[in-house]
């Protein structure tokens, strides 16, 4: 199981906004994700959290860009957090070798065609609408079979735009357009998104259905959550912290 670490550049993201908001906060923090043995670096400069405004392209590309192009220097394998394909190609042309897109493609019609340019790994996630609006997508029957169907939607559209099939990843999505139960419920039955036959993604971290009031409060719980999951056929966790989820993955290996 790979680590993801999560870098955000921004001043707003749920978990750590602010943390890492200026370039040698977010560069210190990367090289201290590769000194806890981090096998991707995760960089984003657009909070995806509920209720959270859209920043501007080249805001976005101002925030990492710089951040790329110096961790990329350490040889870690670094993806770009972005739903806008100019900032894909931008991160990837700066030394990114994956893109992380939450939307699927739903949210820029150029995503899957500049993906399939660069011919890089896409992380490819079930997503139903921006921030602003998300929760209110967050109405299902069958949660797993839906979010199977719109998932393939996408992947059938990626693939037609010549992503190469091995270069595909997939993310159920947790937390974005689900409510508590739904996200269970997902993680419940998470070989059925197994069985889709690609990769798989979770990312769950310090999320609001783990529990507590606060995201610090849910930590514990994330370590959990990637102990369950070591058992799965998982390609990646996608965490805040490092050590904790490295130290689980070598214990297990």
């Amino acid at each position: 199981m790979k680590i993801m670490g999560i870098l955000n550049v921004t001043p707003d993201s749920f978990a750590d906004g602010g943390k890492h908001d200026t370039f040698e906060k977010a560069v210190a923090r990367g090289l201290e994700m590769i000194s806890e043995g981090v096998d991707i670096i995760d960089i984003g400069g657009e909070s995806t959290r509920p209720g959270a405004e859209r920043v501007s392209a080249a805001e976005e590309q101002n925030r990492v860009i710089p951040v790329i192009e110096k961790l990329s220097q350490t040889g870690i394998p670094i993806s770009i957090d972005t739903m806008r394909a100019e900032v894909a190609e931008l991160a990837i042309t700066a030394g990114a070798s994956i893109v992380n897109d939450v939307s699927g493609g739903l949210a820029d019609d150029l995503m899957h065609e500049v993906v399939a340019e660069m011919g890089c790994p896409y992380i490819l996630m079930h997503w139903r609408g921006h921030s602003k609006e998300m929760n209110n997508q967050a109405v299902y029957g069958d949660v797993v079979k839906e979010v199977i169907a719109e998932l393939n939607t996408q992947i059938d559209a990626a693939l037609r735009s010549g992503i190469a099939r091995n270069n595909l990843i997939i993310d159920p999505g947790l937390g974005f357009a689900k409510d508590a139960a739904q996200n269970w419920e997902i993680l419940n039955r998470i070989e059925e998104i197994i069985d889709l036959g690609f990769p798989v993604l979770i990312g769950g971290s310090r999320k609001r259905f783990l529990g507590g009031d606060t995201p610090d409060e849910r930590e514990a719980a994330t370590i959990e959550l990637t102990k369950s999951l070591l058992a799965k056929d998982i390609w990646g966790v996608r965490v805040h912290s490092v050590s904790p989820h490295k130290n689980l993955v070598l214990a297990n290996g």
